[in-house]
Parts: structure tokens; C-alpha cells; sequence
């Protein structure tokens, strides 16, 4: 127990101290936000892998998927490296770093208020941003505080209140230059954890080829006379397999806090660069998860809720529960610093969202007036303190709201975030990709896209989940993007002349 609390404490001060590192350099919104968009290639690539990956995917998406896919489960994080690092990365970094800079947008809602030249665009977006960022952050303290709880023997509800004490710290003192360097700090403690982990697990089970064969010899749960499904390539159920690909591999390219991370690249040289350390992280760190998630069923057989389904949340944990403390330290480590990062990200983007585009929406105009001289130089600092002020009150008030979800989570952490990411990535991913490549896609095909994303993944709530949440909300992702272009065909362009201003940025030479 010594060892595990001086390991977390250690961990924990590190991110203070980096907190107060990074205070000075966090006065001005854009350095709060996006760390003055010059923040290099191996900080953005991490700050992209730990703001992707969790508790949410270590506890909650390794251990249900592994148990219902078995081995096959892999495929999820091979996809998560492609689609949603590498991918991503190359479809999205450079042409995002571009454009937003060009159009001076600093969060997602204000790329759609002034791409598509709405102001009630970029308002909606920031509602849809605050309100499905909400159900994601629960998610995230259930997965961090199940492990805690495991580890320390402390009562659920305390180590979320731990949790949110400490991000909400480090995040209010540094902004995303702090949020930045932990991220760093906590992958590298997540790369090493994990294979370390992976070793040390499927040892106990007497190394992988003998921990192969037992996964060969399990029975199947629809066809008890059938074996090795849970063994094999694409496992037993591949559609629901492609369903979980899809979602956690494309949904990040709409995600607000995934693709914020291209906004404050340094330039794009260093796009291509974090490309490479992007992908390899992801490859390592989920492939890794889920692989060893893969092999939960070797562990024996979950409890049950109340209402008669497994615990999913709880496989995971079963299977570190007998490790020597000083690896149950380092699994704690390991889930601290993913979880914390991604936390970070999510608070700050839903506060900057509500600040910059809801509070302050009219901030562009005003940014232009200070850049001609007519606002005076210091009453352009006083608004921009009382800006910073306002992000860091409601970083407090997101944490507070995500706190009192998580305290009584309505579900799995899984269904937790395929809310999340269906309602999100169903209404942004479309017309982001497509309004960064697309001259034609229109400001009526955005507001169909919103109705569209959001819609099915409540209507599909409001049902009683007919459709599994994760399959709705691939369904929402991949749809969106026929709603965008169908809707684009029939309905009004935008002046083409501000069109043709906003994408001369993409002809400039660099």
C-alpha cells in the first residue's frame, strides 16, 4: 500500500508542479486555449493518444469488447491506429491548422459559425459541444474510480472527487500548454504500462501461446457445442465487431476536443511528424488494451447487476486484482494518466466552447477592431483577462455537472461514450471534414447534419436502445455525411466570394 500511494502522489504533485509551470504562460486566451498555436509535434501527437484514450477504453471498452469478441477484440485498436490516428491525422491536421488560423477560429462551434457564415450555427454547435461532452467526462471518472477503488479500497464517490480536485487544478492554472506537457508525461507512463501489463498478465496464464489455447477451447455464448470463436480472426459477431471500429476509430475526427489538437500545431511540417508519433502511440496503447482485454474470459466470469446483466466494468479490474502492488501501482498510474489527460481535454474544451462562442460570441469582431487600433491596448487586455477568468469558472461548473453524472451513472462506461461520441461525432463529423475540402457544402446541409447526429442518438435513447448505442452512433457518423451532400445538392450556396476568401488560405504559399 506504501507503494502505491507514494507512486500516486509523486504522479500527482508532477502535474501541480506543472500547473504552476505553465501559469505564466497562460494569461491570454489563445495561449489558455491553444498554447499561443505553437505547440510542437511530439506534445500535440501525445496530447492527441491521451486525450483518445482512457478509462473509458482501458476499463470499460477493453473489458466489454474483449469479453464479447474474444481475441478479435484487437481489431478495434488496430482500427483506432489507422482511422482514427493516422488517418485522421493526414485527411484532418494539415488542412485544419490552415483554415483555422486563416479564419482566426479557436474551437470547433466557431469554425462552423464562420465557415458557413452563422452566428446560430456556432451557438447550437456549442450547446451540442457542453451537453454530449457531459456524459463522456462521466463516463471517464467511473473508469478511473472503479480502478482506484480496486487499488486503494477507497469508496467509489471519494475517488471521483479526487479525480475532479486534481484535473481541476491543473487545468485552471496552466490551460493547454499544462494540459499539454502532462500529456506527455502520462503517455509515456501509459507506453510503458501497458506492454508491461501485457506481459505480466498473460504470464500468469502461462505465457500466449498456452493463454491462445484456452481462449480456443471457450465454448461460444450463442452455441455451446461450437468452440473457438473467441480465438479466431474476426471472432464471433464481426458486424457488431465493425460497428465498435467504427465508432471509436471515426468518431474522433468530429470530436471538438480530438480535433482541437490540430488548431495548435506549430506549423504543418510538424503535422507530418505527428503523424508518425500519433499513429505509433495509438497502436501500442489500444492495440495493446484491447488485446489484453481480449483475454478477460481466462479470468472467470463477471458478477451480476441487479438487473440480471454482466459487470463489464469489472473485468478489467479482475484481472489486475492479484498482481504485486508495485504493478497494481504502476496499472493505477497508468489509468490516472489516461484518464486525467483526457479529462483535462474535455474541460477544456466544453469551457472554451460556452466562453468563446455562447459569452463572447461577437469576440471576432472585436479581435478585428483591436488588431486596427481602435480598441486601446489596455482595455484589450482587461477584456481578454476577464475572458480567462470566465474559462476557468467554468471549468469548475462542467467538473461539478460530470461529477454529480458520474456519482450515479446511468450505465456502462461503454454506452456512456457512444451517447457521447454518436450525438457528436454524428452532428460534426460531415460538415467539418466535408466545409475543409467541399466549397459547396452549404449552412442548410450543416443544420440538417445537427438534427441528424443528434436526433438518432436520442430518439434511439428515448426507444430504449433498439440499436445497441455503439452501432447508433456508427450509423450517425456515416450517414451524416450523405445528409451534408444530399442536402448541399438542393439547397442555397454561400456567397461564393467569401467562399473563395476563406479557402485562399489553402494557395498561399508557405
Amino acid at each position: 500500500m506504501f507503494i502505491k500511494i507514494l507512486m500516486t502522489i509523486l504522479f500527482l504533485a508532477i502535474m501541480i508542479g506543472v500547473g504552476l509551470y505553465s501559469h505564466k504562460q497562460s494569461k491570454s486566451v489563445d495561449n489558455f486555449v491553444l498554447g499561443g498555436r505553437a505547440v510542437g509535434p511530439w506534445l500535440t501527437a501525445f496530447a492527441y493518444g491521451t486525450s483518445y484514450f482512457s478509462a473509458v477504453v482501458f476499463v470499460g471498452y477493453a473489458g466489454q469488447f474483449g469479453w464479447k469478441y474474444g481475441l478479435s477484440s484487437s481489431w478495434i485498436g488496430v482500427g483506432n491506429a489507422l482511422i482514427g490516428s493516422l488517418f485522421a491525422w493526414i485527411v484532418l491536421g494539415k488542412r485544419t491548422k490552415i483554415m483555422t488560423q486563416h479564419i482566426q477560429s479557436r474551437t470547433m462551434p466557431d469554425f462552423f459559425g464562420t465557415r458557413f457564415d452563422s452566428q446560430q450555427l456556432r451557438v447550437v454547435a456549442s450547446i451540442i459541444a457542453f451537453v454530449f461532452l457531459i456524459p463522456y467526462t462521466a463516463g471517464v471518472y467511473k473508469g478511473i474510480s472503479t480502478l482506484f477503488e480496486m487499488g486503494f479500497g477507497i469508496q467509489y464517490q471519494y475517488c471521483v472527487y479526487l479525480m475532479a480536485g486534481f484535473t481541476a487544478i491543473y487545468v485552471i492554472l496552466g490551460g493547454y500548454k499544462a494540459t499539454a506537457i502532462n500529456d506527455f508525461i502520462q503517455g509515456i507512463i501509459m507506453l510503458f504500462g501497458i506492454i508491461a501489463l501485457i506481459f505480466v498478465v498473460i504470464g500468469q496464464k502461462g505465457g500466449f501461446s498456452e493463454a491462445f489455447a484456452s481462449m480456443a477451447s471457450l465454448p461460444s455464448d450463442e452455441n455451446p457445442e461450437v468452440n473457438g470463436g473467441f480465438a479466431s480472426i474476426f471472432g464471433p459477431d464481426p458486424w457488431n465487431l465493425l460497428g465498435v471500429v467504427v465508432l471509436t476509430s471515426l468518431g474522433t475526427w468530429g470530436l471538438p476536443q480530438m480535433v482541437g489538437k490540430f488548431y495548435s500545431i506549430t506549423d504543418e511540417s510538424a503535422v507530418k511528424r505527428g503523424t508518425i508519433i500519433s499513429t505509433i502511440f495509438a497502436l501500442v496503447v489500444a492495440g495493446g488494451c484491447y488485446f489484453l482485454g481480449g483475454f478477460g474470459r481466462l479470468f472467470g466470469t463477471p458478477p451480476t447487476l441487479p438487473n440480471g446483466t454482466l459487470d463489464f466494468d469489472s473485468i478489467v479490474p479482475s484481472m489486475l486484482i492479484t498482481l504485486p502492488d508495485a504493478l497494481i501501482g504502476l496499472v493505477i498510474l497508468l489509468v490516472l494518466s489516461a484518464s486525467m489527460s483526457t479529462l483535462a481535454s474535455l474541460v477544456l474544451t466544453s469551457s472554451s466552447t460556452m466562453t468563446l462562442d455562447l459569452i463572447y460570441r461577437d469576440v471576432k469582431s472585436k479581435r478585428g477592431e483591436v488588431v486596427s487600433g481602435t480598441i486601446d491596448e489596455e482595455v484589450s487586455e482587461k477584456i481578454e483577462r476577464r475572458k480567462v477568468v470566465v474559462l476557468r469558472t467554468l471549468i469548475v461548473f462542467f467538473i461539478v455537472i460530470s461529477v454529480l453524472i458520474a456519482l450515479n451513472p446511468p450505465t456502462f462506461i461503454a454506452q456512456l461514450m457512444g451517447i457521447s461520441w454518436g450525438a457528436l461525432a454524428g452532428a460534426f463529423l460531415a460538415p467539418f471534414v466535408l466545409g475543409l475540402y467541399w466549397r459547396k457544402t452549404t449552412t442548410a446541409s450543416v443544420w440538417a447534419c445537427f438534427i441528424w447526429g443528434v436526433g438518432i442518438t436520442l430518439l434511439n435513447m428515448v426507444m430504449g436502445n433498439p440499436i445497441s448505442p455503439i452501432n447508433c452512433g456508427a450509423i450517425a457518423m456515416l450517414g451524416g455525411f450523405v445528409v451534408v451532400f444530399v442536402t448541399s445538392l438542393f439547397t442555397k450556396n454561400i456567397n461564393e466570394e467569401k467562399v473563395d476568401a476563406i479557402f485562399n488560405c489553402y494557395n498561399k504559399k508557405k
